[in-house]
């Protein structure tokens, strides 16, 4: 009977659980389909929980559930969870320090507060600085790639087309070793550093809820950092499907058509021969941008797929690339960071249960803080990850 229960447990784990996470400072977000948890180690080193039900857009408009469209909603709400989140732990981690910051600058402590409360919440400025963070990506991602791909082009006349798979594919390298090197330069600060160590026991947390164990701290620690559904595979996929979706729409779509009628040639000079030939470049990139939407969408599906079938040798020879660029993101972390991860998992595990989420239809839960010395003090569920497997 025991060896049977084992089994249907280890069958369970390769499934595909949706509570996912993310690494913040001194502390790790953690979502399930109708919780929303952040757990902050504080100074004094007590953990701060700030609990919530989540209530996102694929609750109120359920055809943005379906496959597809949910990537691309996956994508804005992880955006803004993740700058709520991170303002919510830089303010409990640093709190000291801002508000002495803050009090150098002129203001009260009733400011203070106020402001710090203000940027704990979902609101336009959070929007902002997440069309801030997507214009940086862009630029980075998008812009930097296509315009060394054709500089090199040129330099070298290599006499890649713009329809032409050669053009894409060197794009996408591009794109690869500029967010490698973005991801080396930023694990060189030591906050960012930690940032990762959290990020490894987030993977941890969730590895051990989905082999059926105990949410502890020595059974968490024999578990690798990497997991096949982080967000570092995603973007993986992001630059693979990229290549490819790219190398088949630019074949269709008639960029130097297009440009040669709305903009007619004419005169010789520097315009003519440098400016004009890299106008159809400028218009290809305004397209690229757009379509990152679908290249999220189908990413996300992968993902979702592989991380389904994860014991699927070619789900796995699909994980791998973006396992390995995990190795970037992630770094072993001490066991004080295992208990911040597993007590966020324990927490949003909590308020499904007690609060019954999955059966309500409405926002019933607001939001409410607690600090606990250990996870040992934490409430205890009778969830399993079989409540948890999505479809």
């Amino acid at each position: 009977m025991v060896r049977i229960l084992k089994r249907i447990s280890l069958s369970l784990a390769k499934q595909f659980t949706s509570i996912g996470g993310q690494a913040v400072i001194e502390g790790v977000m953690m979502r399930s389909p109708n919780a929303f948890v952040v757990a902050v180690r504080k100074p004094d080193g007590k953990i701060r929980l700030r609990r919530d039900q989540w209530y996102g857009i694929s609750q109120k408009l359920s055809f943005m559930k379906k496959p597809f469209l949910r990537g691309v909603v996956m994508l804005i709400e992880a955006m803004a969870n993740g700058v709520v989140s991170l303002n919510y732990s830089a303010n409990i981690a640093m709190d000291e320090e801002l508000k002495a910051e803050a009090l150098k600058k002129g203001k009260t402590v009733e400011q203070f507060e106020a402001e710090k409360k203000a940027k704990e919440k979902i609101d336009w400025q959070t929007y902002l600085t997440i069309a801030t963070s997507f214009a940086f990506g862009m630029g980075l991602f998008v812009f930097v790639p296509h315009a060394a791909t054709e500089g090199l082009n040129q330099w070298f006349s290599f006499g890649w087309d713009l329809d032409g798979f050669a053009f894409h594919a060197i794009d996408g390298f591009i794109k690869a070793c500029v967010f490698i090197l973005y991801i080396g330069l930023i694990g060189l600060i030591p906050d960012i550093r930690r940032v990762f160590q959290y990020h490894g026991a987030e993977h941890k947390s969730i590895s051990t809820f989905e082999a059926g164990e105990d949410l502890t701290v020595e059974n968490a620690r024999k578990y690798t950092t990497l997991h096949p559904r982080c967000g570092t595979s995603f973007i993986f996929f992001v630059l693979f499907i990229s290549i490819i979706l790219f190398s088949v729409l630019f074949v269709i779509i008639p960029v130097e058509s297009w440009v040669n009628t709305w903009i007619p040639q004419g005169g010789t000079g520097f315009v003519a021969e440098r400016i004009y030939p890299n106008i159809k470049h400028v218009v290809a990139i305004f397209i690229k941008i757009p379509l990152m939407l679908p290249v999220a969408g189908i990413s996300y599906e992968i993902i979702k797929f592989a991380g389904k079938h994860a014991g699927n040798p070619l789900c796995k020879a699909l994980s791998m690339p973006g396992m390995m660029l995990q190795k970037l993101t992630t770094k072993e972390p001490d066991d004080q960071q295992l208990e911040v991860a597993l007590a966020s998992i324990k927490a949003v595990l909590f308020l499904e249960e007690k609060y019954e989420l999955k059966q309500k239809s409405e926002k019933v839960l607001q939001v409410e803080e607690v600090d606990i010395d250990s996870i040992a003090a934490m409430e205890s569920t009778n969830s399993t990850l079989g409540d948890f497997l999505e479809s």
